[in-house]
């Protein structure tokens, strides 16, 4: 993965003003509030949240610009079909759910909303500042959760009460697994951005947010998070021209890492097969229940919010935790999804890979970065989301998209400077 030498295209912005102002800064905002579904109310019987009710107002405002500038948004996209599918595959999972109500809350959630948001964004993304802006607000988004996480573990050091054979304490999400899950992508275009954009305000911004978001990682103590944070510095240092060096600094930064006494402490569990402890026995044992739920479902699965409920009868008296996912990537998207969604988030992950390559070996030279940031982003999922839930949830499934958003943006622009 060898950074390319000589651009293809020229980012030329243009000097007029973006004619979805509006929309931008929706998109920025929300980008911004992707924590803030935690923040919940209701509107009658309606449940919402704050991230909801941002990304229902930038929707708003894009079909009211898009009407004053009678110009019909732009559906054509690499990510298009496999989104329709996704879509479809969410559709059927609602029918066929146990508790219909709470899948449809899920499939607007995490489908329908996401996708709507992810043509928008690509769409009012218009020049590298745009691309800037957004970036900016998805690296808030992550200091706002990785601050007080980082916090609350450190005081529990310096108070001797951090146990990291269980849980380490979290503030704003309900396990430090998903402040690894949200972070570590956005460390991906970040690392990126700091070793290849030649913009210095967003050089700078990268440094200043890996500074926070990579001991944040460390001390959430995830290690599906660590694996995919290695996975993605291994990758990136690869991709340079002293990739040798930047290699084996890796390695030995990865090294000397994983000796700091707690991080240690908290791999040594999952090293002993006889820890009571170590996660990924009773990972195995819920990937056991979940295929043999699936031998009787293979087709549909267990619809969407209906896996808690659909391998209950599988336990065995095996599997013991109380999990709403199997915490598996394809067995995710299978159980929730049925095959039909497997298949539909398989393609788009594929575009996303193939559009993000793309975009880094023949692109405008000022996008090359975020694409390759992008491309790494996907590592990043699919290695964590071999042990744990790496898209459904409202944070991550607005991130997925929004990363989406920008390389396709960067693609669109590519096209048409050449």
């Amino acid at each position: 993965m060898r950074a390319p030498v000589q651009a293809a295209a020229v980012d030329r912005p243009s000097a007029e003003p973006s004619p979805y102002p509006l929309s931008l800064c929706g998109v920025t905002i929300t980008c911004a509030l992707l924590p803030a579904y935690t923040v919940r109310w209701h509107y009658g019987p309606l449940p919402t949240t704050l991230l909801e009710t941002s990304i229902l107002l930038t929707l708003l405002l894009f079909a009211v610009e898009s009407w004053r500038c009678r110009v019909r948004p732009e559906l054509r996209t690499p990510f298009t079909l496999p989104a329709a599918l996704f879509l479809v595959a969410g559709a059927i999972s609602v029918v066929v759910a146990p508790d219909r109500r709470a899948a449809l809350g899920l499939y607007r959630a995490y489908l329908v909303e996401p996708v709507a948001f992810f043509f928008v964004a690509g769409f009012v993304v218009r020049s590298w500042r745009h691309a800037r802006v957004v970036l900016a607000a998805l690296g808030f988004a992550g200091i706002v959760v990785c601050v007080p996480n980082e916090f609350v573990v450190l005081q529990a050091i310096r108070h001797h009460t951090l146990n990291v054979a269980v849980a380490p304490p979290v503030v704003i999400y309900q396990t430090a697994n998903a402040l690894a899950l949200f972070v570590v992508p956005l460390i991906a275009v970040g690392a990126a951005l700091l070793l290849y954009s030649a913009d210095r305000t967003a050089r700078i911004g990268s440094a200043l947010f890996m500074v926070i978001a990579i001991p944040a990682t460390l001390l959430s103590f995830s290690r599906g998070g660590y694996l995919a944070l290695l996975a993605i510095a291994v990758l990136l240092a690869l991709s340079h021209p002293r990739r040798t060096w930047l290699a084996v600094g890796t390695v030995l930064l990865a090294l000397a890492a994983s000796r700091v006494p707690p991080v240690a402490n908290r791999i040594s569990h999952e090293l002993n097969l006889a820890d009571p402890n170590n996660s990924f026995v009773e990972r195995t044992r819920l990937w056991g229940a979940t295929l043999r739920m699936l031998r009787d479902h293979p087709i549909l699965g267990g619809g969407l919010s209906g896996f808690k409920r659909s391998v209950a009868p599988y336990r065995n008296g095996i599997y013991t935790e109380d999990l709403i996912y199997p915490h598996n990537i394809v067995l995710n998207f299978w159980t929730e999804t049925g095959l039909l969604g497997l298949a539909a988030f398989g393609w788009l992950f594929f575009q996303a890979v193939r559009t993000a390559w793309i975009g880094w070996r023949k692109g405008i030279q000022s996008w090359r970065p975020i694409q390759l940031g992008v491309l790494l982003a996907m590592v990043g999922v699919l290695i964590h989301g071999l042990v744990d839930v790496p898209y459904l949830k409202n944070d991550l499934s607005v991130e997925f998209w929004t990363l989406l958003a920008l390389s396709w943006a960067g693609r669109r622009l590519s096209t048409s400077s050449a």
